[in-house]
């Protein structure tokens, strides 16, 4: 049987409870990687967002898939449980990173839409970069120098949108255009130690909380195009999050990948380059999608 590409390899995703994070720690699975899945919800314990997913199942997926799946029930804000969790590699994996992906986000009941800064709450704004910008230093700061140590490696850092342009509230921009700057810092910084450093960003994300929004499945998400909600009618070009996933997968497999160091790289970009599709058999192009509409 021929070797899957990642096989062997050790990935971290950080933030893997859901969504994109869910998506790509089960595509670097599929494609063979020993994957350690990193969150704060875990089976009986929710996290402050209340919601069912835990890293239990995201762990169960990633071995269904192929690889090997590791919850480790992580708050990436807390540099004592990250140094922890590092150290865990130290001692099973002998030092050996291959992979990070910088996920954590935890910010969808705190972006208040249709408000200016002064009038969104400042806790709450604040808390945001805590959870999308320091968890995401902190992550890389304790998980770099096992790359650095071998001299290679590849640090992912997932975000939304490929430029700097303004996203509709200051905090949610903040959030979303930092890791595309500490992508960039971080690739100047690792370049001479073999290691890169990205950013990546899926399209619009058919994630449990969007299918939620939209009262659909998986299994009949086409029904929302026309339900007449709030972007119902973007909704048809929307991608799993494996998609996204399948992009990183491949990324980790590319032997030149260095190259592209400190680039931030979009999901449909990556399946023209490396000709993957989506787990429902399409390949959707968010970008020439908004471009056509104007808003990309």
């Amino acid at each position: 049987m021929e070797q899957k590409p990642l096989q062997g390899k050790i990935a971290v995703v950080a933030g893997s409870t859901r969504g994109a994070g869910r998506g790509i720690a089960v595509s670097l699975g599929e494609a063979g990687a020993t994957v350690y899945c990193t969150g704060r919800s875990v089976n009986g314990s929710p996290s402050d967002l209340n919601r069912s997913e835990t890293i239990q199942e995201t762990a169960e997926l990633v071995t269904a898939a192929g690889g090997i799946g590791i919850p480790v029930q992580t708050d990436h804000t807390s540099p004592e449980q990250v140094a922890a969790l590092f150290d865990r590699l130290r001692t099973e994996q002998d030092g050996r990173l291959d992979i990070l992906v910088n996920n954590i986000w935890g910010g969808e009941k705190l972006i208040e839409w249709g408000k200016t800064f002064w009038e969104h709450s400042l806790p709450s704004g604040l808390l945001v970069q805590e959870r999308a910008v320091k968890a995401h230093l902190i992550t890389s700061y304790y998980g770099a120098p096992l790359m650095i140590a071998n001299k290679s490696g590849l640090i992912i850092e997932v975000t939304d949108g490929i430029d700097y342009r303004y996203r509709g509230n200051l905090f949610y921009s903040l959030a979303k255009i930092s890791p595309i700057h500490i992508a960039e810092s971080l690739a100047e910084e690792l370049r001479p130690h073999g290691v890169t450093a990205l950013a990546v960003t899926p399209g619009f994300l058919r994630s449990e909380e969007m299918l939620e929004h939209f009262g659909v499945s998986e299994a009949n998400w086409q029904d929302a195009v026309h339900s007449g909600k709030d972007q119902a009618e973007h909704f048809g070009q929307s991608e799993t999050p494996r998609f996204v996933g399948r992009g990183i997968a491949a990324l980790a497999a590319d032997p030149a990948v260095l190259e592209k160091t400190g680039k931030v790289l979009p999901s449909w970009d990556l399946s023209d380059e490396y000709g993957f599709i989506d787990i429902d058999g399409r390949k959707p192009h968010w970008g020439r999608y908004a471009k056509e509409h104007g808003f990309l």
